[in-house]
This record gives C-alpha cells, sequence and structure tokens, in this order.
C-alpha cells in the first residue's frame, strides 16, 4: 500500500524478563511518502533534555523517533525515558475498529495525527468478547464460558492472564469494568453477573465480583436476587465506584426501561440492598453506553421516540451530577442520519476528553470533544463494507508505554 511504513521499537522490562519487542506496528495513511529536511540535535542536545522532548510526542511519532538513530533508539527503549514519558499529560485516546464480524483484526484512529494504524490484539479470539479499558491497559473476557480474562496493553503486548473469576457460570448477562490507579498502577477488575432464577422471569440472580491486582485475588462482594430488573453487559468504574445499567424484565413503561445502580468499591457496600441505589435514566432509552471521562461519569444513549420507543430519533451525551443527569450535548441531524433508526445501533466508548461513536452498520466514526463541545468525523477507516449485513464495532484506550498488567 502506498505511504505504508513500519517501525519497531524495544521497551526495558524488569532484568529477569529481559527486551519486550513491539513490532506489529505498520501505518497507513494516503499521503504518500515525503521528504524531510531533518536537523541533526545529536551533538546540541544531552541525553536528558532529549528524552523529555521524545516523551512529550506522540506515541506513534516515539515510534518513528526509536528508528532515526542507535542513539534515540537506546533513549526511547529505556527505563528513565519511560518514567519521563509516564509524567507527561495523558494521551488522547485511540479507537480500535473491528474490521471483520469475526477474525479480531482492526486498525486504531490516533485523533493527534488523525491516521489510522494497524495492531494486532494479543489472545482475544473473536470480536464479540467483553472489552473494558483504563490508562494504557485493557481487559478482554470470552463471551462463551466467560472464564477467559486477560489484562493487556495493546501498545506494548505484555499481557497477564487472570484467574477465573468465582460465580455464576454460564450466566446470562455479564458487564466488564477495569480501573487503573495513575500513580501506583495497580488495577481492578469487575464483573457484574446476571442469571434468571429458574423458572421465575421476573426474578433475577446478580452478583458482583473483584479482582485487585495487588493481591491477584478475586473476591464476589455483592450477592443478590433483583425482582422486575436483571444485569446486563454495561458497567464502568468512576472515582472509585462501580457504575452498571440495569434493564427492565417486564411490566414497566418506556420511560423505566432502563436504571443505574452504584456500588461502592472502597467500602464494598451499597448500603443496603443494590435497588436502593437506582438512578433513573434521562429519557426513554433504545440503548446506553456508560463511560469515564476525567473521572465524571457519562453516558451516550439512543433517545426512543415516545410513541415508538424501539425507534431512535437523536442520540444524546448526558454527565451524571449526584443523581441528577445533565445533557451536555445532541447529536446534530446531519450526523444522525448515518445511524439508521433501529434499536442498538452504534457502539460508543470514551476517555479523558473524546466520546467515540460508530454505527454498526458501517466503518464511519465520529468524534465528540468533551472540552470543545464539537462533533467530528475521522478521517476515513482503511477497510471496506464487503457485505450488506456486516457489522463493525470497536473500543477507544489511552495508548500508554509504561504501564503493564
Amino acid at each position: 500500500m502506498e505511504g505504508e511504513t513500519s517501525w519497531v521499537i524495544n521497551c526495558f522490562e524488569d532484568s529477569t524478563r529481559g527486551i519486550c519487542e513491539i513490532d506489529s506496528f505498520s501505518e497507513l495513511s494516503d499521503e504518500g511518502s515525503k521528504e524531510v529536511n531533518a536537523v541533526s540535535v545529536d551533538l546540541i542536545l544531552p541525553d536528558d533534555l532529549l528524552e523529555r522532548i521524545l516523551a512529550c510526542l506522540p506515541v506513534a511519532s516515539i515510534f518513528r523517533a526509536g528508528c532515526v538513530c542507535k542513539r534515540w533508539h537506546e533513549i526511547v527503549s529505556s527505563r528513565r525515558f519511560l518514567w519521563n514519558f509516564s509524567h507527561v499529560l495523558p494521551q488522547k485516546p485511540w479507537y480500535f475498529m473491528f474490521t471483520s464480524s469475526d477474525e479480531p483484526a482492526g486498525y486504531a484512529f490516533d485523533p493527534i495525527l488523525r491516521k489510522w494504524y494497524g495492531i494486532d490484539l494479543p489472545h482475544i479470539k473473536t470480536t464479540n468478547w467483553f472489552i473494558a479499558s483504563s490508562c494504557g491497559l485493557v481487559s478482554f473476557m470470552d463471551n462463551d464460558s466467560r472464564s477467559e480474562l486477560y489484562v493487556c496493553n495493546p501498545i506494548t503486548k505484555r499481557c497477564r492472564q487472570l484467574q477465573e473469576s468465582p460465580g455464576l457460570k454460564f450466566p446470562d448477562y455479564s458487564a466488564l469494568a477495569i480501573s487503573v490507579n495513575r500513580i501506583s498502577h495497580d488495577y481492578t477488575v469487575s464483573i457484574v453477573r446476571s442469571k434468571q432464577v429458574p423458572g421465575n422471569f421476573f426474578q433475577w440472580d446478580l452478583s458482583i465480583h473483584i479482582y485487585d491486582s495487588e493481591t491477584r485475588l478475586w473476591v464476589t462482594s455483592c450477592t443478590e436476587v433483583l425482582t422486575g430488573w436483571r444485569g446486563g453487559d454495561e458497567s464502568v468504574i468512576c472515582g472509585g465506584v462501580l457504575y452498571f445499567l440495569i434493564y427492565s424484565a417486564g411490566g414497566c413503561t418506556p420511560e423505566t426501561r432502563h436504571g443505574l445502580i452504584t456500588y461502592n468499591l472502597s467500602s464494598r457496600s451499597s448500603h443496603g440492598l443494590l435497588i436502593k441505589s437506582f438512578i433513573k435514566v434521562p429519557c426513554p432509552l433504545t440503548c446506553g453506553r456508560l463511560m469515564n471521562l476525567n473521572e465524571k461519569l457519562v453516558m451516550v444513549g439512543g433517545i426512543g421516540k415516545h410513541d415508538r420507543p424501539d425507534i431512535i430519533k437523536g442520540i444524546g451525551i448526558w454527565v451524571l451530577n449526584g443523581k441528577d443527569w445533565q445533557e451536555i450535548a445532541r447529536m446534530p441531524h446531519k450526523f444522525f442520519q448515518g445511524f439508521g433508526e433501529l434499536d442498538d445501533v452504534f457502539a460508543s466508548s470514551g476517555t479523558d476528553n473524546l466520546v467515540y461513536i460508530q454505527s454498526y452498520g458501517a466503518p464511519a466514526l465520529l468524534v465528540f470533544d468533551f472540552n470543545q463541545k464539537q462533533w467530528k468525523w475521522s478521517q476515513k477507516c482503511p477497510v471496506t463494507k464487503r457485505f450488506p449485513l456486516q457489522l463493525f464495532s470497536g473500543f477507544c484506550f489511552e495508548p500508554r508505554l509504561e504501564i503493564a498488567p
């Protein structure tokens, strides 16, 4: 492909593990090759100053810098460089788009350079796995037995398989979330499992399981039977609180088909029954997507029509203040036209100050800047729709070099 380049970078791990090679990175661009007149700074800048300068570059540019010369390669591969990198402002989140309904292949969009990169994800086998991300780490869980669980850094490919979580076997619904401490790099993984009580459609067993990377142990912190409600596949950890959506098991009005439950991970308490922490959604929703933007709980949802609640009339973005939802933005009609009107037609995830929204039916990616309140299409993804029923999905993650599971 014209304009395609590739690069390799080595990053130091601890001395017992040696060097981890990052190699499956290829950039796709329609700009072609361009000559650049470079000015050497090797004889001007000392190593420590050059390290600080390179640490401020976008991740993709750091990979290129490692290919300039031996000195720069050694700098970006050093432990001290990773320390400097960890102390700069977080990179803007990338969005990984699966390009096949079966194979977990795809491209990642860099909003800084506005380019797509080919990345191989470790261990994930199909696109329907559960996925959650936080501060450079991504968690994957299989969608069959729900027993395979990995935490990895998709940039460095460093990965850890977690032991199987306790709780309900073969649940009807599961919701996965991960939260990384930016200072210690310890992380918490949560799974909310829900299974129908045999013979009773209105009652559902629900359990919350928490993994602590420091102890490397699972704890079942809550079990409860919900009446009239069931769990789903949406959850997020924000400010030490686990939030997850629940769904009506029947008998509710369109305005109350969805609800939000909160669970304090610090005290491991919901102050009694989980249902007592119930928070109403802001309007009739056809679907809801939860995300953590700078420790604020944000929800992206399809707004259902009052007379036909399964039909979307728009897509909105809300932030939770206490127990009240504040509408931040509503997708302009010129963008919404590309998403269709049927229930559950889009994927959405976000972090930092960006929200990504992607139609299941096309490889189009819409970006909402939370600070500037601005909507913008991404650069076109280098993939085409091969057959009418082909579906597209994805997730966002923060590109980091220094964080490992």
